[in-house]
């Protein structure tokens, strides 16, 4: 049986066993699961992070972005969750679950690579603040 509307139910862990119509939200985890809404009771999870999907909250409801497409399940449900409710959506071509499969990789490495820079900028600003203040410990101790 589908499911129209998900109960948002924020959690620090996932659990094991997830109920219908309950969407996990772990902002600790950056991960929100629920059983698929089309009713064939298989788990989806949506990272939550700028390459997979946005949770927004307004006014005690909950909405993922962009839509879930289970292109791997049997069932290859599409849907939207918008305000707690669900929306279905039109079935997608093979060759356009390929395409948005890509683009899912590319945002990923994207993703990565920006993190993997912040990090590189850190480390460089740390190490230069580190030099900087063993110049000035130097200096004072020749005095």
């Amino acid at each position: 049986m589908s499911v129209s509307q998900v109960q948002p139910k924020f959690v620090e862990f996932i659990p094991e066993h997830l109920e219908v119509g309950a969407l996990y939200i772990s902002r600790r985890y950056s991960t929100a699961s629920h059983l698929c809404c089309c009713g064939c009771g298989l788990e989806v999870v949506t990272p939550l992070n700028s390459a997979k999907w946005r949770l927004t909250e307004a006014a005690g409801t909950v909405s993922l972005a962009p839509s879930i497409g289970n292109w791997s399940f049997p069932c290859k449900s599409h849907y939207w969750i918008t305000g707690n409710h669900v929306r279905w959506a039109r079935a997608i071509s093979p060759q356009m679950i390929a395409a948005v499969k890509a683009r899912d990789r590319f945002d990923a490495f994207e993703l990565g690579r920006l993190r993997a820079g912040r990090v590189r900028a850190i480390a460089q600003h740390t190490l230069g603040v580190w030099n900087k203040a063993k110049g000035l410990i130097k200096s004072w101790l020749r005095r």
